[in-house]
């Protein structure tokens, strides 16, 4: 089925969502969110309808921040906002809905057909001479619109962009009171390499085996289930008295580190603006090193 909603269109069958004829690139559990909530577009669609449909009763994920991440692709595709939102919006602690107006485009419809009349003898010749030329036109016509959805279908849905990692930050100091700030580092370098747009770059920070520690984490393994290219991970450590959060970006394919740094901060610090530099330092990198831009040093 394809849907239409201001100037996007989107195809539930392959997952592809199209701006003016322009493919936006939109990873697959996100475009199941999307088609979920556009075959239910004015209703509520509840949160536990999104865990079944996304991931199903058998698999076992860290569901908010799994359907927080779906959500933010999918309004980051859209160039939507929670705060102001145009397409999807959020009712706290019950679902979300879609609340754009929602055309339903190529539907099937089948025609009613009826008995054929008698035809008098003095016009069956008549209706022989334009009989043929009708089933022609309708012949061009059928053809016409295959040509027109098998061109659509031709369209490559998501074009070759780099995918990265992110995992859960550990906290390898022993003190306990830094668990959750630590954890929560990683949201926020998500949530910053998002917005470089997902038709640029792909952020997978869900996936399983981004929870586990750094001593049991195979890169191959990571490349496997994430599909990514890149891992970024990081871990808050006590060294000379200070705490150093060590944040570094691995290539997958050979488990190599190709960036690497250091964050200092005074030993008893609350970690308030930590989140927030390293997420500024990876993404400088990811631009220099992954998206190969041209990036001024301050």
């Amino acid at each position: 089925m394809f849907y239409r909603f201001g100037t996007f269109e989107f195809d539930d069958k392959s997952g592809l969502l199209t701006r003016g004829d322009r493919p936006i690139a939109l990873e697959p559990q996100p475009a199941r969110a999307l088609g979920l909530l556009l075959a239910h577009a004015g209703e509520l669609v509840p949160r536990d309808d999104l865990r079944a449909h996304l991931w199903g009763d058998e698999t076992h994920v860290d569901f908010d921040r799994g359907l927080a991440y779906c959500i933010g692709q999918l309004r980051a595709a859209l160039g939507d906002s929670a705060e102001n939102p145009r397409f999807v919006q959020t009712l706290p602690r019950r679902g979300f809905k879609f609340i754009a107006p929602v055309e339903l485009v190529g539907k099937d419809v089948v025609p009613m057909t009826a008995e054929p009349a008698a035809i008098p003898a003095g016009r069956a010749a008549r209706r022989s001479n334009w009989a043929m030329p009708a089933a022609a036109l309708v012949l061009l016509v059928v053809l016409a619109v295959a040509s027109w959805f098998a061109s659509r279908k031709a369209v490559s849905p998501v074009p070759a962009r780099p995918i990265i990692a992110v995992a859960v930050f550990e906290n390898e100091t022993g003190d306990t009171s830094y668990d959750r700030a630590v954890a929560g580092i990683s949201d926020i370098i998500v949530e910053r390499l998002t917005a470089l747009g997902p038709e640029r770059l792909g952020i997978n920070g869900n996936a399983s085996i981004l929870r586990r520690l750094r001593d049991t984490r195979d890169p191959r393994a990571v490349a496997r289930e994430t599909g990514a290219a890149y891992l970024i991970a990081g871990q808050l450590q006590t060294s000379e008295g200070r705490l150093s959060l060590l944040v570094h970006m691995i290539r997958l394919d050979d488990g190599t580190h190709v960036w690497v740094q250091r964050i200092a901060r005074p030993l008893g610090d609350r970690l308030d603006s930590l989140g927030g530099e390293a997420a500024s330092r990876i993404e400088h990198a990811v631009r220099q090193l992954v998206l190969k831009e041209t990036v001024l040093t301050s």
